[in-house]
């Protein structure tokens, strides 16, 4: 035995499963979807939400700063009223009230209170509208990086009063709401999501389950059903599917009934036909040239007759769920030599590593033996007669060795891409079957091997062989453990 190093390629749809994991399902989309709605409603609710509170703030305190602006003008127009007719008994008077950011505009000069609140704060836009037209007026300005209103108000004897209210209290408790609403839209956000998690998976739910149950029908569980469901949309989905489960049961079950009686009817004849081709074999030699010709010939179409029954009644057998496995430990690299023995071709060369000789699967041997026998017979026939076994383990060295492949390569002229899926169906007769040699075969062994394998939960493809040359490469992957050595 010699050791083979070749890279492993896995089953074919493998790639095909990445592509389609890489685009968004249902459950995430409806994520996505309340995300996004909890994203843009807390947003929306946000910005309306600071927009009014502003709003209503400013308001309230440019309300309250027009009244407190209008008090003191004419606290300072009484003042002004007196014999003196001077300003300082008006400023003595605000400053008894505390009011230190206020000016009075009173005989062409300006008297100021607060050191920070000059003439100069005040725009020339509301001087001439509070002083020229005596109209009183407020307006937003900024004194030192601090914002203010300013009201202005028109006084007898061609006076103005005007006072600065801070607006930092106004900021301060804007910032608040802005620091409330961030935790709101944020709480909001979670909240979407959350409930876009819930409805994710209560909608993905029936579809997982109508997956599942499809899923157990095409592993030959042809009873599965759904349950009823009360809501109606679903209701529908669940009708529809069960009526199309029961339909396909009477099928494959017809079906599977007309295949195994039409096997035990033909069963009889056929027995006849092999007995009278004994008897006649008996007299082989009183019979001239042409007849044994024929009789070869008869003798070859009967055994492959005999074939195509017998895989009838197996095929029937997996579609009326009445195979039963007879499981036994078997140490694979041993258990194919054997195989390989009692095969069409017993002379078949097999490779396998040490590792692979200490692995160990539970299998049923008769059919495991039978799945390896048809894919070799299927080499000698559409191989070119030539046929090679390998036995490996998947994957590097170092890692746990829980799967285990057998390899069986010939030199034909290969399966196209195409239809590398189509020649494991029954009576598969593609184009790359066709330009494969030979017309012996009954054209269910490749479909007993996919069917024995999935009984034993492996997997079988096939695929071009990894040195480049011609031919066809197919890979039964068992799952098996390996043995110590001890």
């Amino acid at each position: 035995m010699t050791d083979t190093a070749s890279d492993e390629v896995g089953p074919p749809d493998a790639e095909a499963g990445r592509r389609r994991g890489s685009r968004w399902g249902l459950r995430r989309r409806i994520l996505f979807t309340f995300t996004l709605g909890s994203t843009l409603l807390a947003v929306l609710l946000a910005v309306t939400t600071y927009g009014l509170s502003r709003s209503n703030v400013i308001q309230q305190r440019e309300g309250t700063s027009i009244d407190a602006a209008k008090r003191n003008a004419q606290a300072v127009q009484a003042s002004l009223r007196g014999p003196a007719l001077t300003v300082q008994p008006a400023l003595d008077a605000l400053d008894s009230f505390g009011v230190q950011r206020a000016l009075v505009w009173y005989g062409g000069e300006w008297s100021p209170g607060n050191g920070r609140y000059q003439e100069t704060a005040l725009p020339q836009s509301l001087v001439d509208r509070v002083i020229e037209d005596a109209v009183p007026s407020r307006m937003v300005v900024d004194v030192d990086g601090e914002p203010n209103v300013v009201v202005g108000w028109p006084l007898a004897n061609d006076g103005a009063y005007f006072e600065f209210f801070s607006l930092t209290e106004v900021d301060s408790t804007l910032s608040s709401v802005r620091l409330s609403l961030y935790l709101a839209g944020l709480i909001t956000i979670v909240l979407g999501i959350a409930a876009g998690t819930i409805a994710a998976r209560r909608a993905v739910r029936p579809v997982a389950e109508a997956a599942q149950a499809a899923k157990s029908i095409a592993g030959g569980k042809l009873e599965t059903r759904l349950e009823p469901s009360g809501d109606p949309d679903l209701g529908v989905l669940a009708s529809s599917f069960n009526d199309m489960a029961e339909a396909l049961q009477q099928r494959i079950e017809r079906d599977g009934r007309f295949a195994s009686d039409v096997s035990h009817e033909l069963r009889s004849p056929l027995m006849t036909l092999s007995a009278s081709i004994e008897v006649i074999e008996g007299r082989r030699h009183e019979m001239p040239e042409r007849a044994q010709a024929a009789v070869d010939l008869l003798r070859s179409d009967v055994a492959r007759f005999r074939t195509l029954v017998e895989d009838l009644l197996e095929i029937s057998r997996f579609d009326a769920g009445a195979v039963r496995l007879h499981l036994e430990e078997l140490l694979v690299s041993q258990f194919v030599r054997q195989a390989i023995g009692v095969s069409s071709l017993p002379e078949t060369v097999m490779t396998t590593t040490a590792r692979a000789e200490r692995m160990l699967i539970s299998g049923d041997r008769r059919r495991l033996a039978r799945a390896v026998a048809n894919l070799i017979d299927n080499a000698r026939i559409h191989g070119g007669g030539d046929a090679r076994v390998s036995v490996s383990v998947p994957g590097p060295e170092d890692h746990e060795a829980d799967r285990i492949r057998i390899v069986v390569e010939d030199s034909g002229p290969g399966v196209p891409v195409d239809e590398r899926r189509l020649i494991f169906e029954r009576f598969a007769r593609g184009g790359g079957a066709g330009r494969r040699s030979g017309n012996d075969g009954s054209g269910l062994g490749l479909a007993l091997v996919a069917e024995h394998v999935r009984l034993h939960r492996g997997e079988v493809w096939v695929e071009s062989r990894p040195d480049g040359r011609d031919g066809a490469r197919f890979v039964i992957e068992l799952p098996a453990e390996e043995v110590s050595d001890e």
